[in-house]
Protein backbone atom coordinates (compact mmCIF):
# COMPACT_ATOMS: atom_id res chain seq x y z
CA UNK A 1 0.00 0.00 0.00
CA UNK A 2 1.44 3.18 -0.72
CA UNK A 3 -0.26 4.94 2.72
CA UNK A 4 2.35 5.03 5.55
CA UNK A 5 1.91 3.32 8.07
CA UNK A 6 2.42 5.50 11.69
CA UNK A 7 3.34 4.51 14.36
CA UNK A 8 0.78 2.18 15.91
CA UNK A 9 0.98 3.11 19.34
CA UNK A 10 0.38 6.39 18.48
CA UNK A 11 -3.14 5.08 15.88
CA UNK A 12 -3.90 3.21 18.75
CA UNK A 13 -4.19 6.53 21.24
CA UNK A 14 -5.97 8.54 18.05
CA UNK A 15 -8.60 6.12 17.63
CA UNK A 16 -9.46 5.56 21.16
CA UNK A 17 -9.29 9.06 22.10
CA UNK A 18 -11.51 10.27 18.74
CA UNK A 19 -14.33 7.86 18.95
CA UNK A 20 -14.18 7.82 22.77
CA UNK A 21 -13.60 3.82 23.15
CA UNK A 22 -14.99 2.46 26.33
CA UNK A 23 -12.87 -0.27 27.96
CA UNK A 24 -13.90 -3.58 26.02
CA UNK A 25 -13.83 -1.49 22.98
CA UNK A 26 -10.71 -0.50 23.33
CA UNK A 27 -9.59 -4.06 24.55
CA UNK A 28 -10.78 -4.95 21.39
CA UNK A 29 -8.42 -2.95 19.22
CA UNK A 30 -5.49 -3.70 21.02
CA UNK A 31 -6.58 -7.08 20.22
CA UNK A 32 -6.64 -6.56 16.53
CA UNK A 33 -2.69 -4.71 16.93
CA UNK A 34 -1.78 -8.04 18.22
CA UNK A 35 -3.21 -9.56 15.04
CA UNK A 36 -1.79 -7.30 12.83
CA UNK A 37 1.48 -7.37 14.40
CA UNK A 38 2.08 -11.49 14.71
CA UNK A 39 0.46 -12.64 11.72
CA UNK A 40 1.36 -11.68 7.87
CA UNK A 41 -2.36 -11.30 6.96
CA UNK A 42 -1.57 -11.94 3.39
CA UNK A 43 -3.95 -14.04 0.59
CA UNK A 44 -1.15 -17.39 0.80
CA UNK A 45 -0.64 -17.11 4.37
CA UNK A 46 -0.69 -20.51 6.30
CA UNK A 47 -3.97 -20.22 8.77
CA UNK A 48 -2.86 -23.21 11.14
CA UNK A 49 0.42 -21.15 11.72
CA UNK A 50 -1.02 -18.18 12.32
CA UNK A 51 -3.73 -20.61 14.37
CA UNK A 52 -1.01 -21.55 16.65
CA UNK A 53 0.21 -18.25 16.83
CA UNK A 54 -3.10 -16.84 18.36
CA UNK A 55 -3.18 -19.79 20.52
CA UNK A 56 -0.33 -18.92 21.94
CA UNK A 57 -1.32 -15.77 23.58
CA UNK A 58 -4.99 -16.75 23.26
CA UNK A 59 -5.79 -20.15 24.11
CA UNK A 60 -9.35 -20.24 24.05
CA UNK A 61 -9.02 -19.99 20.39
CA UNK A 62 -8.77 -23.65 18.94
CA UNK A 63 -10.40 -22.92 15.54
CA UNK A 64 -10.60 -20.43 13.00
CA UNK A 65 -13.83 -22.32 11.80
CA UNK A 66 -13.29 -20.71 8.59
CA UNK A 67 -10.71 -21.59 5.60
CA UNK A 68 -8.91 -18.00 6.70
CA UNK A 69 -8.02 -16.56 9.91
CA UNK A 70 -11.25 -15.14 11.29
CA UNK A 71 -11.51 -14.21 15.26
CA UNK A 72 -14.48 -13.12 17.04
CA UNK A 73 -15.11 -10.22 19.80
CA UNK A 74 -18.20 -11.37 21.43
CA UNK A 75 -19.30 -7.82 22.67
CA UNK A 76 -22.51 -7.62 25.07
CA UNK A 77 -25.73 -5.76 23.39
CA UNK A 78 -25.87 -2.08 24.19
CA UNK A 79 -21.46 -1.50 24.53
CA UNK A 80 -20.81 -0.77 20.62
CA UNK A 81 -20.32 -3.49 18.13
CA UNK A 82 -21.04 -1.24 15.50
CA UNK A 83 -18.40 1.81 16.83
CA UNK A 84 -16.28 -1.12 17.51
CA UNK A 85 -16.35 -2.00 13.49
CA UNK A 86 -15.62 1.68 12.66
CA UNK A 87 -12.29 1.74 14.92
CA UNK A 88 -11.43 -1.44 13.72
CA UNK A 89 -11.47 -0.45 9.84
CA UNK A 90 -10.10 2.95 10.89
CA UNK A 91 -6.95 1.11 12.47
CA UNK A 92 -6.08 -0.92 9.66
CA UNK A 93 -6.18 1.80 6.96
CA UNK A 94 -4.42 4.34 9.04
CA UNK A 95 -1.50 1.46 9.90
CA UNK A 96 -1.34 0.86 5.99
CA UNK A 97 -2.55 -2.89 6.41
CA UNK A 98 -6.11 -2.70 4.30
CA UNK A 99 -7.97 -0.09 2.04
CA UNK A 100 -10.66 -2.33 1.25
CA UNK A 101 -12.90 -3.91 3.50
CA UNK A 102 -16.19 -6.20 3.23
CA UNK A 103 -19.01 -5.42 5.57
CA UNK A 104 -21.79 -8.16 5.76
CA UNK A 105 -25.15 -8.25 7.71
CA UNK A 106 -27.38 -11.15 8.17
CA UNK A 107 -30.92 -9.27 7.11
CA UNK A 108 -32.31 -6.15 5.26
CA UNK A 109 -32.31 -4.76 8.70
CA UNK A 110 -29.27 -4.72 9.81
CA UNK A 111 -28.08 -3.79 6.41
CA UNK A 112 -29.38 -0.80 5.90
CA UNK A 113 -28.84 0.33 9.65
CA UNK A 114 -24.73 0.31 8.79
CA UNK A 115 -25.53 1.94 5.63
CA UNK A 116 -26.87 4.72 7.61
CA UNK A 117 -24.01 4.13 10.30
CA UNK A 118 -21.33 4.38 7.43
CA UNK A 119 -22.47 7.41 5.72
CA UNK A 120 -21.02 10.57 6.73
CA UNK A 121 -23.08 13.19 8.77
CA UNK A 122 -25.26 10.34 10.34
CA UNK A 123 -25.89 10.90 14.38
CA UNK A 124 -24.02 7.52 14.74
CA UNK A 125 -21.28 7.56 11.79
CA UNK A 126 -18.86 5.25 12.70
CA UNK A 127 -15.49 7.34 11.85
CA UNK A 128 -16.58 10.74 13.58
CA UNK A 129 -13.90 12.85 14.42
CA UNK A 130 -11.62 10.42 12.43
CA UNK A 131 -9.42 13.36 10.47
CA UNK A 132 -7.33 10.43 8.46
CA UNK A 133 -10.61 8.89 7.09
CA UNK A 134 -12.28 11.94 6.29
CA UNK A 135 -9.53 13.48 3.85
CA UNK A 136 -8.99 10.14 2.29
CA UNK A 137 -13.25 10.65 1.56
CA UNK A 138 -14.43 6.56 1.72
CA UNK A 139 -16.13 5.21 -0.92
CA UNK A 140 -19.02 3.05 0.32
CA UNK A 141 -20.42 0.42 -2.23
CA UNK A 142 -23.29 -1.19 -1.18
CA UNK A 143 -26.26 -3.80 -2.66
CA UNK A 144 -27.42 -1.26 -4.64
CA UNK A 145 -24.80 0.77 -6.25
CA UNK A 146 -22.09 -1.96 -6.92
CA UNK A 147 -22.83 -2.31 -10.52
CA UNK A 148 -22.65 1.36 -11.04
CA UNK A 149 -18.99 1.26 -9.00
CA UNK A 150 -16.44 1.48 -11.36
CA UNK A 151 -15.83 5.06 -11.66
CA UNK A 152 -16.16 5.30 -7.52
CA UNK A 153 -13.09 2.56 -7.66
CA UNK A 154 -10.77 4.65 -9.86
CA UNK A 155 -11.03 7.44 -7.62
CA UNK A 156 -10.43 5.11 -4.77
CA UNK A 157 -7.47 3.41 -6.06
CA UNK A 158 -6.29 7.21 -7.86
CA UNK A 159 -6.36 8.82 -4.22
CA UNK A 160 -5.53 5.72 -2.45
CA UNK A 161 -8.76 5.63 -0.70
CA UNK A 162 -10.71 3.70 1.45
CA UNK A 163 -13.78 1.18 0.05
CA UNK A 164 -16.00 -0.07 2.19
CA UNK A 165 -19.01 -2.43 0.69
CA UNK A 166 -21.56 -3.10 2.84
CA UNK A 167 -24.00 -5.86 1.60
CA UNK A 168 -26.25 -8.81 3.05
CA UNK A 169 -26.07 -12.59 2.64
CA UNK A 170 -29.10 -12.76 0.39
CA UNK A 171 -27.60 -9.55 -2.05
CA UNK A 172 -24.80 -12.26 -2.79
CA UNK A 173 -26.30 -15.38 -3.08
CA UNK A 174 -30.16 -14.33 -4.29
CA UNK A 175 -30.72 -11.17 -6.64
CA UNK A 176 -30.36 -13.46 -9.29
CA UNK A 177 -26.51 -14.15 -8.36
CA UNK A 178 -26.06 -10.44 -10.93
CA UNK A 179 -22.69 -9.88 -8.64
CA UNK A 180 -21.09 -12.66 -9.87
CA UNK A 181 -21.42 -12.07 -13.49
CA UNK A 182 -19.37 -9.97 -15.80
CA UNK A 183 -19.47 -6.42 -15.12
CA UNK A 184 -18.06 -4.69 -18.33
CA UNK A 185 -16.44 -1.62 -16.52
CA UNK A 186 -14.03 -3.91 -14.82
CA UNK A 187 -13.82 -6.70 -17.07
CA UNK A 188 -14.83 -9.70 -14.45
CA UNK A 189 -17.38 -10.46 -12.34
CA UNK A 190 -17.61 -7.79 -8.74
CA UNK A 191 -17.39 -10.73 -6.56
CA UNK A 192 -14.36 -11.92 -8.49
CA UNK A 193 -12.92 -8.61 -8.13
CA UNK A 194 -13.65 -8.71 -4.99
CA UNK A 195 -12.16 -11.63 -3.82
CA UNK A 196 -8.92 -11.02 -6.16
CA UNK A 197 -8.30 -8.29 -3.93
CA UNK A 198 -4.67 -8.90 -2.05
CA UNK A 199 -5.84 -6.54 1.18
CA UNK A 200 -9.78 -7.39 1.42
CA UNK A 201 -10.87 -7.61 5.52
CA UNK A 202 -14.14 -8.73 6.29
CA UNK A 203 -16.05 -8.00 9.05
CA UNK A 204 -19.45 -10.04 9.88
CA UNK A 205 -22.14 -8.20 12.21
CA UNK A 206 -24.28 -10.42 14.58
CA UNK A 207 -21.55 -12.96 13.48
CA UNK A 208 -24.01 -16.02 14.92
CA UNK A 209 -26.01 -15.91 11.96
CA UNK A 210 -23.34 -17.12 9.27
CA UNK A 211 -22.86 -21.18 10.82
CA UNK A 212 -25.99 -21.80 8.06
CA UNK A 213 -24.87 -23.02 4.45
CA UNK A 214 -25.86 -19.85 2.52
CA UNK A 215 -23.89 -17.97 4.94
CA UNK A 216 -20.81 -20.18 5.23
CA UNK A 217 -20.25 -20.15 1.32
CA UNK A 218 -20.79 -16.56 0.44
CA UNK A 219 -18.41 -15.76 3.28
CA UNK A 220 -15.71 -18.86 2.36
CA UNK A 221 -15.53 -17.68 -1.42
CA UNK A 222 -14.58 -13.74 -0.71
CA UNK A 223 -10.78 -15.15 0.68
CA UNK A 224 -10.17 -12.39 2.59
CA UNK A 225 -6.62 -11.51 4.31
CA UNK A 226 -8.96 -11.49 7.67
CA UNK A 227 -12.35 -11.62 8.96
CA UNK A 228 -13.45 -10.28 12.01
CA UNK A 229 -16.74 -10.79 13.78
CA UNK A 230 -18.76 -9.49 16.24
CA UNK A 231 -21.54 -10.78 18.05
CA UNK A 232 -23.29 -10.53 21.35
CA UNK A 233 -24.16 -14.38 21.35
CA UNK A 234 -21.06 -16.32 20.15
CA UNK A 235 -23.78 -19.46 19.81
CA UNK A 236 -24.67 -21.23 17.22
CA UNK A 237 -28.27 -20.71 16.52
CA UNK A 238 -30.88 -22.96 18.45
CA UNK A 239 -31.69 -24.63 21.48
CA UNK A 240 -27.92 -26.87 21.42
CA UNK A 241 -26.18 -23.77 20.07
CA UNK A 242 -22.45 -24.84 20.71
CA UNK A 243 -20.05 -21.98 21.61
CA UNK A 244 -17.41 -20.52 19.10
CA UNK A 245 -14.30 -22.13 18.47
CA UNK A 246 -12.78 -18.49 17.20
CA UNK A 247 -13.29 -15.96 20.48
CA UNK A 248 -10.37 -13.77 21.52
CA UNK A 249 -12.82 -11.71 23.19
CA UNK A 250 -15.91 -11.96 25.30
CA UNK A 251 -17.32 -9.25 27.25
CA UNK A 252 -20.55 -11.00 28.85
CA UNK A 253 -23.97 -9.00 29.41
CA UNK A 254 -23.43 -9.33 33.07
CA UNK A 255 -19.91 -7.37 32.67
CA UNK A 256 -21.60 -4.74 30.44
CA UNK A 257 -24.18 -4.25 33.38
CA UNK A 258 -21.94 -4.10 36.04
CA UNK A 259 -19.47 -1.68 34.54
CA UNK A 260 -22.67 0.03 34.30
CA UNK A 261 -22.37 0.29 30.50
CA UNK A 262 -26.34 -0.89 30.07
CA UNK A 263 -29.31 -1.03 32.02
CA UNK A 264 -29.68 -3.23 34.91
CA UNK A 265 -32.73 -5.47 34.81
CA UNK A 266 -35.51 -5.68 37.56
CA UNK A 267 -38.21 -8.85 37.57
CA UNK A 268 -41.20 -7.09 38.58
CA UNK A 269 -43.60 -9.93 40.41
CA UNK A 270 -46.29 -10.27 42.93
CA UNK A 271 -46.01 -10.94 46.46
CA UNK A 272 -47.40 -14.28 47.21
CA UNK A 273 -49.00 -15.10 43.80
CA UNK A 274 -49.34 -18.67 42.27
CA UNK A 275 -49.60 -19.07 38.93
CA UNK A 276 -50.91 -21.79 38.73
CA UNK A 277 -54.67 -20.40 40.98
CA UNK A 278 -55.74 -18.94 37.75
CA UNK A 279 -56.48 -19.92 34.04
CA UNK A 280 -53.49 -19.27 31.19
CA UNK A 281 -55.98 -16.68 29.86
CA UNK A 282 -55.84 -15.14 33.12
CA UNK A 283 -52.43 -14.99 33.79
CA UNK A 284 -51.74 -13.36 30.55
CA UNK A 285 -53.79 -10.58 31.06
CA UNK A 286 -52.25 -10.05 34.66
CA UNK A 287 -48.83 -9.93 33.12
CA UNK A 288 -49.97 -7.31 30.72
CA UNK A 289 -51.75 -5.34 33.36
CA UNK A 290 -48.31 -5.77 35.71
CA UNK A 291 -46.12 -5.01 32.65
CA UNK A 292 -48.16 -1.50 32.19
CA UNK A 293 -48.62 -0.50 35.66
CA UNK A 294 -44.46 -0.87 35.22
CA UNK A 295 -44.42 1.33 31.96
CA UNK A 296 -46.81 3.81 33.50
CA UNK A 297 -44.39 4.06 36.48
CA UNK A 298 -41.52 4.74 34.49
CA UNK A 299 -43.09 7.17 32.22
CA UNK A 300 -44.37 9.02 35.11
CA UNK A 301 -40.46 9.04 36.46
CA UNK A 302 -38.61 9.75 33.34
CA UNK A 303 -41.05 12.72 33.27
CA UNK A 304 -40.33 14.37 36.88
CA UNK A 305 -37.17 13.68 35.96
CA UNK A 306 -37.32 15.77 32.58
CA UNK A 307 -39.08 18.80 34.65
CA UNK A 308 -36.55 19.05 37.41
CA UNK A 309 -33.49 18.74 35.13
CA UNK A 310 -34.36 20.09 32.26
CA UNK A 311 -33.25 17.76 30.14
CA UNK A 312 -34.76 16.05 26.93
CA UNK A 313 -38.00 14.38 27.74
CA UNK A 314 -38.38 10.74 27.01
CA UNK A 315 -40.84 8.44 26.00
CA UNK A 316 -40.78 4.71 27.05
CA UNK A 317 -42.57 2.30 25.22
CA UNK A 318 -42.84 -1.41 26.24
CA UNK A 319 -42.65 -4.96 24.52
CA UNK A 320 -44.41 -7.70 24.29
CA UNK A 321 -43.11 -11.04 23.04
CA UNK A 322 -45.63 -13.40 21.58
CA UNK A 323 -46.10 -17.24 20.98
CA UNK A 324 -46.52 -16.90 17.14
CA UNK A 325 -48.68 -14.15 14.11
CA UNK A 326 -51.97 -15.48 15.17
CA UNK A 327 -51.43 -15.21 19.42
CA UNK A 328 -49.79 -11.27 18.48
CA UNK A 329 -53.26 -10.12 16.65
CA UNK A 330 -54.43 -11.47 19.90
CA UNK A 331 -52.53 -9.65 22.23
CA UNK A 332 -53.05 -6.84 20.12
CA UNK A 333 -56.82 -6.79 20.43
CA UNK A 334 -56.77 -7.43 24.17
CA UNK A 335 -54.89 -4.34 24.49
CA UNK A 336 -56.26 -2.26 22.14
CA UNK A 337 -60.00 -3.33 23.37
CA UNK A 338 -62.35 -0.64 25.38
CA UNK A 339 -62.15 -3.09 29.14
CA UNK A 340 -58.58 -2.89 29.09
CA UNK A 341 -57.40 0.62 30.80
CA UNK A 342 -60.42 2.26 29.37
CA UNK A 343 -59.35 1.95 25.76
CA UNK A 344 -56.64 4.33 26.41
CA UNK A 345 -54.16 1.94 24.33
CA UNK A 346 -56.17 2.13 20.94
CA UNK A 347 -54.03 2.90 17.99
CA UNK A 348 -51.04 3.35 20.48
CA UNK A 349 -49.41 -0.27 19.91
CA UNK A 350 -47.33 -1.85 16.42
CA UNK A 351 -47.16 -5.71 15.82
CA UNK A 352 -43.93 -6.47 14.02
CA UNK A 353 -43.86 -10.24 13.02
CA UNK A 354 -44.33 -11.95 9.65
CA UNK A 355 -48.14 -12.12 9.42
CA UNK A 356 -48.34 -8.59 9.06
CA UNK A 357 -49.19 -7.19 5.15
CA UNK A 358 -46.89 -5.15 3.26
CA UNK A 359 -49.09 -2.27 3.70
CA UNK A 360 -48.95 -2.67 7.83
CA UNK A 361 -45.06 -3.72 7.94
CA UNK A 362 -44.11 -0.29 6.24
CA UNK A 363 -46.34 1.67 8.63
CA UNK A 364 -44.48 -0.50 11.75
CA UNK A 365 -41.50 0.33 10.69
CA UNK A 366 -41.70 4.14 9.68
CA UNK A 367 -43.28 3.80 13.82
CA UNK A 368 -40.30 1.93 15.00
CA UNK A 369 -37.78 4.09 13.54
CA UNK A 370 -39.33 6.86 15.19
CA UNK A 371 -39.70 5.48 18.13
CA UNK A 372 -36.87 7.14 20.11
CA UNK A 373 -38.71 10.34 18.94
CA UNK A 374 -42.21 9.92 18.54
CA UNK A 375 -44.83 9.65 21.75
CA UNK A 376 -47.00 8.35 19.00
CA UNK A 377 -46.86 4.14 20.80
CA UNK A 378 -46.57 2.68 23.66
CA UNK A 379 -46.25 -1.27 23.22
CA UNK A 380 -44.68 -2.80 20.43
CA UNK A 381 -45.92 -6.79 19.83
CA UNK A 382 -43.42 -8.98 18.37
CA UNK A 383 -43.03 -12.63 17.31
CA UNK A 384 -38.56 -13.19 17.06
CA UNK A 385 -38.79 -10.06 14.82
CA UNK A 386 -36.61 -7.91 16.90
CA UNK A 387 -33.40 -9.79 18.11
CA UNK A 388 -30.66 -8.05 16.40
CA UNK A 389 -29.63 -4.88 15.07
CA UNK A 390 -32.84 -2.90 16.31
CA UNK A 391 -31.40 0.01 18.29
CA UNK A 392 -32.84 1.98 20.93
CA UNK A 393 -32.88 3.40 24.32
CA UNK A 394 -36.33 4.36 25.15
CA UNK A 395 -37.13 0.37 26.01
CA UNK A 396 -37.85 -0.33 29.60
CA UNK A 397 -40.43 -2.93 30.43
CA UNK A 398 -40.49 -5.83 28.05
CA UNK A 399 -43.54 -8.32 28.70
CA UNK A 400 -42.83 -12.35 27.87
CA UNK A 401 -45.72 -14.45 26.84
CA UNK A 402 -43.91 -17.46 25.70
CA UNK A 403 -41.07 -19.36 26.95
CA UNK A 404 -37.78 -18.84 24.77
CA UNK A 405 -36.59 -21.46 22.87
CA UNK A 406 -32.86 -20.68 23.28
CA UNK A 407 -30.35 -18.53 25.87
CA UNK A 408 -29.33 -16.60 22.61
CA UNK A 409 -33.09 -15.63 22.17
CA UNK A 410 -33.52 -14.64 25.94
CA UNK A 411 -29.73 -12.49 26.03
CA UNK A 412 -31.10 -11.01 22.26
CA UNK A 413 -34.82 -10.03 23.71
CA UNK A 414 -33.31 -8.39 27.12
CA UNK A 415 -30.47 -6.68 25.17
CA UNK A 416 -33.12 -4.65 23.72
CA UNK A 417 -33.89 -3.30 26.64
CA UNK A 418 -30.72 -3.04 28.40
CA UNK A 419 -28.93 0.15 26.37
Amino acid sequence: MSNQAINSDSILRQIKARLSLRAPQAESLNILDFLRKNLPLTKDADPAAALATIGGTYSAVTDFERDFPSLCFALATGVGKTRLMGAFISYLFMAGKSRHFFVLAPNTTIYEKLIGDFTPGNEKYVFKGIAEVALAAPVIITGETWDKSGLMLDSAERNNGMVVNIFNVDKINKDGGRIKKLHEYIGQSYFDYLAELPDLVLLMDEAHRYRGKAGWKAVGELHPILGLELTATPRSVGARGERFKNVIFDYSLGQAMADGFVKEPAVATRENFRADSVTEDMLQRIKLEDGIHCHEFVKAELEIYAQQTGRKRVHPFMLVVAQDTTHAEEVRQIIEADDFFGGRYKGRVIRVDSGTTAEDADEATARLLALEDSTDTDIVIHVNKLKEGWDVRNLYTIVPLKAFASEILTEQTLGRGLR
